[in-house]
């Protein structure tokens, strides 16, 4: 019998779900190829070295092998957990939609360092809560859509000034530095329509954190 090749990929999981009584499946964002589905055998059990690293929002490099349909886990040396995302329900609301929206955007074989850089740093702005939440959100799916092909150079409806600016900002500054400014209520207001304007153009199905954070949001 011949044995698979292990390979590392460095990602982040969007999705975690349980299989049959000790296992995991995972939907994980790797930066070298794109999204994979990947199964843990025996991740539920409480002695497991896969445990921790089987839930989502786990950012690191995974160790797998290559199957015909997926890939095997094997063993992840993990960078960060986002463990106390899940301490805070808005917040966990948010990387929940945030999850889902890159899942949409995800693709088998395709260079995703960017939308993985882009997840890790909308995650971190959370947990800093120096940005507001709802700017927070409007950044990260203009980001998205954006590094994806989906989007126009300006917002896609008439704004004022400083909205037009934070669009540009927004799909051109580098992530690191992306989550790092504020607008008042009513270049947000302008904002958030432009962008809701281009998910209504693009986007050919709903979320279902998405109706949550529009509660939350106060949108009606």
């Amino acid at each position: 019998m011949t044995l698979r090749e292990e390979i590392r990929l460095t990602g982040i999981v969007l999705l975690a779900a349980d299989v049959g009584d000790y296992d995991r499946r995972l939907v994980i964002l790797t930066k070298e190829r794109g999204k994979i589905t990947a199964f843990a055998r025996g991740a539920k059990r409480s002695r497991s070295a896969l445990r921790a690293a089987c839930n989502p929002f786990v950012c690191g490099t995974f160790i797998l092998a290559e199957g015909r349909d997926a890939y095997t886990l094997y063993d992840a040396e993990v960078r960060e957990y986002y463990d106390r995302i899940g301490g805070d329900i808005e917040n966990a609301c948010y990387a929940s939609y945030f999850a889902e929206f890159a899942n949409y955007y995800g693709r088998e074989n395709l260079d995703s360092g960017e939308m993985v850089d882009l997840i890790a740093a909308a995650l971190r702005a959370l947990l800093a809560g120096k940005m507001p939440k709802p700017l927070i959100r409007r950044v990260y799916e203009l980001r998205l859509m954006g590094i994806n092909g989906e989007y126009t150079s300006e917002p896609p409806e008439k704004c004022g000034e400083s909205a037009v600016y934070a669009w540009q900002f927004t799909l051109s500054t580098p992530v690191p530095k992306l989550f790092s400014f504020l607008l008042t209520e009513t270049t947000m207001k302008e904002f958030s329509g432009a962008v809701d304007r281009l998910i209504r153009h693009f986007v050919d199905r709903s979320f279902k954190s998405l109706d949550v954070l529009r509660m939350m949001d106060g949108e009606a």
